[in-house]
């Protein structure tokens, strides 16, 4: 499957599958509770996201349709700065309305889990449901778990579905723990070791 860097002209039809793929999400579901309106809300999430702080380092990914992607933070670019706050406070206060303090104390409970080791972190992969079982998101994965290895740098996410971790166990990730969301629900961190040439195994970091 082809895929390639996601570019500003990708924008708003990534966050259209994306806020497809994550509308029965048990996060999103926290965040955004009114399914009348979830998709829309969503959708704005996710752009403010792709726009301020994923975008710009170069390391999302997507397939050709722009039905699946991968929004990756380099290493050392994990954390959201204040410049970046300020910059998407705006949108996220569009998307988020009331709900904008739960979203602050998740995103403290899962910061205050994040590795120190230098390491690619994985904050969004999802795939629109009508292209979900075709091997979008293992694909979209593939081109910064190949950098990973090829640099001797880990990988970290956090799943929000725990039927997801057999999906990321698959690509080498394994669980380290649980992260409760404050009045939320848990979230699943994971870390991946890179792999040698050859080498299939995983390997789990401790935190």
């Amino acid at each position: 499957m082809s895929v390639r860097v996601v570019t500003r002209a990708d924008v708003d039809r990534i966050a259209e599958s994306l806020a497809l793929a994550f509308e029965d999400d048990p996060v999103m579901g926290f965040l955004f509770p009114n399914p009348a309106s979830r998709v829309r809300r969503l959708n704005r999430f996710f752009r403010a996201g792709l726009v301020v702080q994923h975008l710009p380092h170069g390391a999302c990914f997507t397939d050709a349709e722009s039905s699946g992607a991968a929004l990756w933070d380099p290493p050392g670019h994990w954390r959201i700065t204040f410049a970046q706050l300020l910059r998407g406070a705006p949108h996220m206060l569009a998307a988020l309305g009331a709900r904008v303090p739960a979203g602050l104390r998740a995103l403290s409970a899962v910061e205050r889990a994040h590795p120190a080791t230098p390491h690619y972190y994985l904050a969004v992969l999802g795939t629109r449901p009508d292209r979900q079982g075709k091997g979008v998101a293992s694909s979209v994965l593939r081109p910064i778990l190949e950098r990973c290895d090829a640099d001797g740098v880990g990988a970290y996410l956090e799943s929000s579905k725990e039927s997801n971790i057999a999906f990321y166990r698959r690509h080498g990730f394994e669980t380290t723990g649980e992260i409760q969301l404050p009045g939320g629900p848990v979230v699943w961190p994971m870390w991946r070791e890179p792999r040698r040439a050859g080498d299939t195994r995983s390997h789990t970091m401790k935190l």
